[in-house]
């Protein structure tokens, strides 16, 4: 007898919550209108207690608020400002995402899973704030837009691959994580590093002396 019986819908589930939370972190509201959408024409299977995702109610209002963030991310400046917000929240739309979506699962599976999620969530938007800082530092905030239009075309690709072809996006977001967290351990380590071998190649300290 299996202490934690893991089915392939199950597996199946986490792979497509764990792609829709790593989309959350590029836009809040997309993966969840996708998840809607999908449930409500019968391509997603929500989890119990999600059905009211796939309502009309439901679809108008992710509709609005995918409209409204969509729209403040291309105003220079204030894209900047929501990222404040957008963190913590990416973090929670994707945990309500992979909530929605993880199904014959034990509780305790179920939710560390979730949390996980939250996580991968995070990692993406971690990408896009670094990604919007180096742009505004670069161009002036000229070049968000394009950034912003990018992370738009990023989130709704990482949404329907993660509803058709979970497994793939999966893996997609493995890498990443690993591909970002190099590189965040690159950027930091890497100036301690260069600190010390610049004192190191300085040599001790000159002490003046006397006529």
């Amino acid at each position: 007898m299996e202490l934690f019986p893991v089915t392939a819908e199950a597996l199946l589930g986490i792979a497509v919550g764990f792609g829709l939370a790593a989309a959350a972190g590029f836009r809040v509201f997309v993966p969840l209108l996708a998840a809607a959408i999908a449930a409500k024409t019968g391509v997603l299977t929500l989890s119990p207690g999600f059905s009211w995702l796939a309502t009309t109610p439901a679809l108008a209002a992710l509709g609005t608020a995918t409209v409204l963030e969509v729209g403040a991310y291309s105003v220079p400046w204030l894209d900047q400002l929501l990222d404040i917000i957008a963190t913590p929240a990416a973090m929670l739309a994707g945990m309500l995402a992979a909530a929605s979506v993880v199904v014959d699962l034990p509780p305790v599976l179920k939710w560390g899973a979730v949390l996980l999620a939250g996580g991968a969530a995070g990692v993406t938007q971690g990408a896009t704030v670094f990604t919007r800082f180096k742009s505004t530092t670069l161009t002036g905030g000229v070049g968000n837009p394009v950034v912003s239009t990018a992370e738009l075309v990023a989130a709704v690709a990482t949404s329907a691959l993660a509803i058709f072809v979970p497994v793939l996006t999966l893996v997609a977001v493995l890498l990443l994580f690993v591909f970002f967290t190099r590189r965040v351990h690159g950027i930091f380590f890497g100036r301690r590093a260069a600190r010390v071998a610049g004192v190191a190649a300085g040599g001790p300290p000159k002490v003046p002396r006397g006529p």
